[in-house]
């Protein structure tokens, strides 16, 4: 949400910025950013990429940049925002649990009924609908059949 929320606040067409679970910031759908996540014993290592000035070409997928959006901001300007958003975001989860988060989240990101193929760490995939979060943030597709998937890491594709 930190992430997201920096970035929303420099860009021009704000409204056109979406969040893609479980990592990724779109701005009209093409990739603007994205964020890994590692753990090492009790620590989380959090790793941010934004295509600030520039961004790649890539064969599988839209990509944009922050100066392509017209956004008015350099990389170091836009690390201490991110930093502040971070801590306010931390201290939040902190203080509040996990909800406020994934309500957020929802509220940014594809609307309920996206269609979306995942796929799942062991290489299978399942082609469904997204329905929501769980309250741990895991994503939840409803399959063709009826039934419901719970995802918790994964590569998503909308469809």
């Amino acid at each position: 949400m930190a992430l997201e929320e920096t970035v929303r606040a420099v860009l021009p067409d704000a409204e056109a910025l979406r969040l893609k679970w479980p990592n990724d910031l779109l701005l009209d759908g093409a990739k603007l950013s994205g964020i890994l996540l590692e753990r090492v014993e009790e620590w989380v290592v959090i790793g941010f990429g934004v295509n600030v000035a520039h961004h790649p070409d890539l064969a599988d997928r839209a990509t944009t940049s922050l100066r392509a959006a017209r956004a008015t901001i350099d990389a170091a300007a836009l690390q201490g925002e991110l930093a502040a958003a971070l801590a306010h975001w931390h201290a939040r989860w902190r203080a509040e649990g996990l909800e406020p988060v994934t309500e957020r989240w929802r509220e940014r990101a594809h609307p309920p009924g996206t269609e979306l193929r995942a796929r799942l760490p062991d290489g299978s995939e399942w082609h469904g609908r997204y329905e929501t979060l769980d309250p741990g943030g895991a994503l939840v597709l409803r399959l063709a059949d009826g039934s419901a998937r719970v995802m918790h890491a994964g590569d998503i594709f909308l469809l």
